[in-house]
């Protein structure tokens, strides 16, 4: 690789968001909490300083953790400390002018409360960082429940209104996060399975995951609190997490698991939005 790009690869490492993940794990939950609100019949005109601000805080993350250094990639000369300190600097101006939109004349002042649980799931991830390697899905899971708090977020924010649905919106997509996540550090942790016996050692707990999950999506369904239909969204990775228990063992390639998670996510929002609103 040419040093120029290399390194210009790694002066976007350090200001740009490094999991791919975590922008759909984001981006899917803001997209069908809009999508939702929209369909019910509400309003987009907060919807824009919502995404200037979500976009903005998720993106502030790296260059701040680049230019304190806790980040795997840390700034070292004089120019890699001022491009993310800059970058810092004008994601947190643009933020917060999203911020002052957003609340302007005491508006959407509920989001504050989904703004401190999001908080806290983040303070609690970053406590996790010391012990990274152990407790590394765990840091997952509960980064991915403040990223989807997107979801009851737009939904408010295009409604004006926290209820069921909005919470629903919220439970939805983080077990749909959780099941991402266990499915690729299972993929990854049983990636020399040779046999259906060492899968199926390797991904008890996924399998017991699994039914977890299909269990509360009816326990949710018959109290009323879920929709059928909205439930169909799980039935690919559902099947898609058995299905690999019982296909023949192939080698782990990182860039086409990542690529096929994503067409998941892109099908369980479309399926999501689908079944909130089908009769």
């Amino acid at each position: 690789m040419p040093a120029a790009t290399a390194s210009a690869d790694r002066r976007r490492s350090l200001i740009v968001p490094r999991e791919h993940g975590a922008w759909g794990i984001l981006l899917v939950p803001l997209v069908t909490g809009a999508a939702v609100g929209l369909w019910a019949g509400g309003g987009a005109g907060g919807l824009a300083p919502f995404i200037v601000v979500a976009l903005a805080l998720f993106w502030l993350r790296t260059p701040v953790e680049s230019w304190i250094g806790t980040a795997p990639i840390r700034a070292r000369t004089p120019d890699e400390l001022r491009l993310v300190r800059n970058s810092a600097l004008a994601l947190a101006v643009l933020s917060s002018s999203g911020l002052i939109w957003l609340f302007w004349g005491g508006q959407h002042r509920s989001l504050l409360w989904i703004g401190a649980a999001a908080g806290i799931a983040f303070l609690i991830q970053a406590a996790l960082k010391p012990i990274w390697r152990s407790a590394r899905a765990a840091s997952q899971m509960i980064g991915a429940s403040g990223l989807t708090s997107a979801a009851p977020a737009a939904y408010y924010v295009v409604t004006g209104h926290l209820e069921t649905t909005a919470w629903s919106l919220w439970a939805a997509n983080l077990l749909f996060a959780i099941n991402q996540i266990q499915f690729v550090q299972l993929r990854i942790h049983a990636a020399h399975a040779e046999n259906r016996s060492e899968k199926l050692s390797a991904g008890r707990w996924f399998l017991i995951g699994q039914v977890i999950l299909m269990a509360l999506l009816a326990a949710a369904c018959l109290g009323h609190y879920f929709r059928w239909y909205a439930a169909v969204a799980f039935l690919p990775v559902l099947l898609r997490g058995f299905a690999w228990f019982a296909g023949s063992s192939k080698a782990l390639a990182i860039q086409a698991l990542g690529k096929s998670e994503l067409v998941y996510a892109c099908a369980f929002g479309v399926l999501l939005v689908l079944g909130m609103h089908l009769p």
